[in-house]
């Protein structure tokens, strides 16, 4: 396909959109805009895209394909700016963001005016964030959910795909409700619930002096999604709160489940209630990329002597393999590992594993 791609909000997401899309049609023109000006120069320094426009006018009036990726909020506003633009009569508009309902109810100002809008949210991302971090193939066999109005044709669905096929993820259109309500559960939920253990961890090592270094393991790892941008998770907590009050209700009822076992000393019920837990986890897929990115981390067994990190790190380094975060652990309860290393991806964990049983004698073990 030939045409203008302007793309709004030039962080990890925008980025990575801008190159798919150049990677796919390689006769487009990519433009892009962000608030931030230093993004902008990097992102037309590292090729993401071929242009930079001053104004989100003036780079949205000859554009074929408008990609807004930026705040859920901020992109209610870039849409009521955009319904006073004057725009291509063929333009399809999308987002990327995180909740559904509110945005394409925000874009029936688009529809009066004639303007395609069709909700987008690609469920990738990474560790990393900025456009230094955008990759090509970020959303590569990760879902890519389309939540198109009533009014959008089967065509203008299949050519935003077709702008999209780049990306090589897996789209699925489902509406905007029930965007929310199954993202709802399988990301929103349980980033508040991550908060919350925090919160009570952090409540009770006004006391308990040790908690901080004991969650300095297994507690840190399982609570790590409360690391996420506080902005960006107020914004979808208000956007997607009637679906989260109901979810809250729902857990509060599981919670008395539980406490009533407990009670009761109910031994059977206890080990059901965990054995069933196991059972349907276990049969996640291990391999799908999901609403939350995932974690690929490697635990090695490491002996305790001055320079082993870096010699572990020279290792990786030497067969240019790609770390996003490596940490002592103090404590980690029922897995034998004191080197924690992260990847972006689970083949660069493989690699890892490789080239540390190449090198050395050290066991290592994954993170499930």
């Amino acid at each position: 396909m030939r045409g203008k791609v302007f793309v709004i909000g030039l962080g990890l997401i925008g980025g990575s959109l801008a190159l798919s899309i150049k990677s796919t049609h390689r006769e487009s023109v990519i433009i892009g805009y962000d608030v931030n000006k230093e993004q902008s120069r990097l992102a037309v320094m590292l090729g993401v895209v071929d242009e930079i426009a001053l104004t989100i006018e003036e780079g949205a009036s000859e554009a074929d394909l408008i990609l807004i990726a930026a705040p859920v909020q901020e992109t209610e506003r870039i849409i009521h700016m955009l319904k006073d633009c004057k725009l291509k009569e063929t333009v399809i508009i999308s987002d990327a963001g995180s909740t559904k309902k509110e945005i394409v109810g925000c874009a029936k100002v688009l529809k009066e005016k004639g303007i395609t809008f069709i909700g987008g949210h690609p469920m990738a991302g990474s560790h990393k964030s900025g456009v230094t971090a955008a990759k090509t193939l970020l959303f590569e066999n990760a879902f890519y959910l389309l939540t198109p109005d009533k009014h959008i044709s089967d065509s203008e669905i299949a050519m935003l795909k077709e702008w999209l096929s780049g990306t090589k993820a897996k789209f699925l259109t489902i509406s905007p409700e029930e965007h929310d309500y199954i993202t709802g559960i399988v990301s929103h939920f349980p980033h508040m619930v991550a908060a919350s253990l925090v919160h009570q961890a952090e409540k009770t090592s006004h006391t308990q002096t040790l908690i901080p270094r004991l969650a300095a393991g297994g507690f840190r790892d399982i609570t790590r999604i409360a690391s996420s941008s506080p902005s960006m998770w107020r914004d979808i907590l208000l956007q997607n709160k009637e679906v989260l009050l109901d979810l809250m209700e729902e857990w509060q009822e599981e919670m008395e489940k539980v406490k009533k076992m407990l009670n009761k000393e109910n031994s059977a019920g206890i080990f059901e209630y965990f054995s069933q837990a196991k059972r349907f986890r276990d049969e996640l897929p291990r391999k799908e990329k999901g609403a939350i990115p995932a974690f690929y981390d490697l635990f090695v067994d490491v002996p305790d002597y001055p320079g082993v990190i870096s010699e572990i790190t020279g290792y990786l380094a030497k067969e240019e393999i790609s770390i996003t975060n490596i940490r002592i652990l103090e404590t980690r309860e029922e897995i034998y590992g004191v080197l924690a290393i992260s990847f972006q991806t689970e083949e660069d964990r493989e690699r890892a594993i490789n080239c540390i049983e190449q090198y050395t004698s050290y066991e290592t073990t994954i993170g499930l």
